[in-house]
């Protein structure tokens, strides 16, 4: 009997071969395993039974990093049996790409030994890796996966290396980073004297700061522990208050700085390694200029060799922040972090393995026994999501200004970059460009439809406007919100969507960031929204929310410290009320009463008023401020202001104030969605948004929703915040071309 079985999906660069191999041969089957453009091809030949056992076998039995989307069964005529031999052959890179890329892994186990093992080859070997881990996305230049169309090219295997890759029974059968100290990779020391790794725990311990290239990147460090070395990075990297991630060698050291308690420790120790937002323990020996004023720490473990040999010579913590200046892309070419860097660290503690791909950190929080993803990257990208239906053509997402990803779809499959960042330069624009380039390369996607947000400002918009020959689609920022959340969970079909964040552009014309939606994948209306309030100065009230204040005071209380504070400017700026742009944002509300509160007047990067005053909040308390909410579910989001500042001058706590303020937000919205539910019959509710990200607010709504009877979807493997836009934009996408390609009613929402 002989068959031929094509497998698709995360396969290779997983020891998928390897692992047929030995199956197949444990099984007494004749053939042959290879790689090609659309994953992994076998051909069998042997008895009914053994084959049979082979394909239950085959996805039951499949290695621990592989995820198989499709298997494919075709008979064959019998081949020559080769003398009974099963062998790996030679891959096949023609044929158009629709494989799968493993994200990066971090070290395994087995791996971790040997680097710990005087007897071993590979001791204290900064790059050990095997099939089960080791860098991947980031160093693949084109597909199928073989080493020649990595990164690792260059590096010509030792006799001892290739024995390995080449012995079916050995852990590194076909890995194609294999390397050892005889052979790889080679660790360099540049701006400083002496052994690599000593030398670089040296300027760490000296108060230095060091520059790490990792797997996606280069990092910048210094000693957790150390208050004028973490202050002095802070002041050359022109990072004024973002909190920087703090890497720990272990479990035990992360108690020791944090509360972990087991789903932190699950999200800490998987395969991932994210930065893990965790509370901070008030006695943990950090600095304070690692995380100024905040609550949390985001810790991560190490998951190179190389962090591991660091940590070791070190002894102790270590901050570990994107390589970069404020507002640029992580470096990642060796040449252009020497220039871009070269004024911020001490020394480099660098490698000659060439980085293909950047990818920056992912981050997450635990949220209800699990993860809530913040920021997408490094660990889970390009692992696809699956689309509800298939898209009749190719699609690009563009994605948003802020925190921007792009998304490609072809079929059912959506590959969202990792985090980009914000599109306000040059170099991170060109990063983007380049992104979409191999993306579209490696998966065989050539867009035929484009998806964009309606801002005709975003530079990711105007990239879009100059594509030629592809079809242009214009996607509401905040329907592509609740899509993504839809995607996120599975589902496709009409729920209250309630979209929460700093500002999306609106059809209207005026920013929009309050929203409640009646929407599915294919379109949406906007059933209420927070009532609009001016947005003295533009742009500069979200740098300055002691602005909004002003705005949602309707330039009253001059009594107020607000006011005091800013006396020079606050006449002028209420006067620029009248005839201001306005905006329904959720989260210039926030940054109101956090102004009002004394927590924040000005910010230095994103949502900071938001994250401060959401940390203040006394948990405990369970009143809140009401708000009135028009027939029309207009809400008048200047009821809670009011009520926070009446609180303030009876000398209420601000936390037990934050904490009101938070549960009116939370009130509001459920008493907005009862309301929708009696019109519509509609009880599943989306929430998304980046305001969504604040635990606190999250918690007590889903708990009311939830307690008032609505199933409530919230965000996990893709973040609420702009990460998941282009997600959303190229779910609608597709929707709408169903919808205009075969006439799908399932998508049409509202029939």
């Amino acid at each position: 009997m002989g068959v031929r079985v094509r497998v698709e999906g995360v396969v290779q660069g997983v020891g998928f071969r390897p692992f047929v191999h030995g199956l197949a041969t444990r099984l007494g089957l004749a053939g042959r395993v290879g790689n090609d453009a659309r994953g992994v091809f076998v051909e069998l030949e042997g008895g009914r039974d053994q084959i049979g056992e082979f394909l239950v076998r085959l996805e039951s039995d499949a290695p621990p990093l592989a995820s198989i989307d499709r298997v494919t069964i075709t008979s064959t005529a019998k081949a020559a049996r080769a003398g009974g031999r099963f062998h790996i052959a030679e891959s096949d890179p023609s044929g158009t790409s629709r494989t799968l890329v493993s994200p990066d892994i971090a070290t395994c186990g087995d791996c971790l030994a040997e680097l710990a093992d005087p007897a071993d080859r590979r001791y204290r070997y900064p790059f050990v890796n095997c099939v089960n881990c080791g860098p991947r996305l980031t160093i693949v230049r084109a597909m199928p996966y073989d080493r020649p169309l990595t990164t690792m090219a260059g590096f010509e295997m030792c006799g001892d290396c290739r024995a390995e890759y080449h012995d079916p029974a050995d852990r590194r059968f076909h890995a194609q980073p294999i390397c050892c100290p005889a052979c790889g990779p080679t660790l360099d020391l540049v701006g400083a004297a002496g052994d690599p790794l000593a030398g670089a725990a040296g300027v760490l311990r000296a108060g230095g700061v060091l520059a790490v290239k990792g797997i996606g990147g280069y990092h910048l460090s210094v000693l957790a522990s150390d208050e004028g070395a973490a202050a002095e990075l802070r002041r050359r990297k022109r990072r004024a208050g973002k909190p920087f991630a703090v890497m720990v060698a272990d479990l035990d050291e992360a108690r020791r700085l944090c509360e972990v308690d087991a789903p932190a420790a699950a999200l800490l120790t998987d395969r991932a390694r994210p930065v893990v937002l965790l509370p901070r323990r008030p006695e943990s020996a950090v600095a304070g200029a690692v995380a100024p004023g905040n609550r949390c720490l985001g810790l991560m473990l190490p998951y190179t060799p190389l962090h591991h040999l660091l940590l070791a010579g070190t002894g102790a913590p270590i901050v570990l922040t994107s390589g970069n200046s404020s507002d640029e892309p992580i470096a990642y070419d060796d040449r252009d972090a020497l220039d871009r860097l070269g004024g911020i660290v001490d020394a480099f503690l660098t490698h000659d393995r060439p980085i293909h791909l950047r990818a920056d950190d992912s981050v997450v929080r635990p949220f209800r026994g699990k993860g809530m993803i913040l920021r997408r990257s490094r660990g889970h990208a390009p692992r696809p999501f699956t689309l509800p239906r298939e898209a009749p053509r190719h699609i690009l997402g563009c994605g948003a200004e802020l925190k921007n990803t792009f998304c490609l779809a072809k079929g059912r499959q959506a590959f969202v970059s990792p985090h980009i960042g914000d599109l306000e330069n040059y170099e991170t624009l060109r990063s983007y460009v380049e992104g979409i380039e191999h993306f579209a390369a490696l998966f065989g996607v050539r867009p035929e439809v484009v998806a964009h947000d309606l801002h005709p400002e975003y530079l990711s918009t105007k990239h879009a406007m100059g594509l030629r020959d592809v079809e242009l689609t214009a996607v509401q920022h905040h329907h592509a919100h609740i899509a993504s959340c839809l995607v996120d969970n599975g589902e496709e079909g009409r729920v209250i969507g309630v979209a929460f964040d700093g500002l999306g552009y609106g059809p209207d014309g005026t920013l929009w960031g309050g929203e409640f939606l009646l929407a599915d994948l294919a379109s949406f209306e906007r059933a209420g929204h927070l009532a609009p309030v001016p947005l003295p100065g533009g742009s500069a009230a979200i740098r300055q929310p002691w602005r909004m204040a002003a705005a949602y005071l309707d330039g009253d209380g001059e009594t107020l410290d607000v006011a005091r504070r800013n006396e020079r400017w606050w006449a002028s700026v209420t006067s620029l009320l009248r005839g201001a742009l306005v905006t329904s944002s959720a989260g210039r509300l926030f940054d109101a009463v956090a102004a009002l509160l004394g927590v924040r007047d000005t910010i230095t990067y994103e949502g900071q008023a938001a994250i401060e005053l959401e940390q203040l909040a006394d948990p405990a308390e369970r009143d809140g401020y009401p708000a009135a909410i028009s027939d029309e579910l207009v809400v008048t989001g200047a009821d809670l202001v009011r009520a926070a500042a009446a609180d303030l001058a009876a000398g209420t706590d601000p936390a037990v104030i934050s904490a009101r303020f938070h549960n009116g937000v939370s009130d509001l919205i459920v008493r907005c969605c009862l309301m929708l539910r009696d019109g519509t019959g509609l009880a599943t509710v989306a929430l998304s948004g980046g305001v969504f990200q604040n635990l606190l607010l999250l918690r007590r709504t889903v708990e009311r929703l939830s307690g008032a009877g609505f199933r409530v979807l919230t965000h996990a493997g893709v973040p609420a915040n702009d990460g998941g836009v282009s997600l959303g934009q190229v779910a609608v996408a597709a929707a709408r071309d169903r919808l205009r390609s075969y006439g799908d009613q399932s998508s049409a929402g509202f029939s």
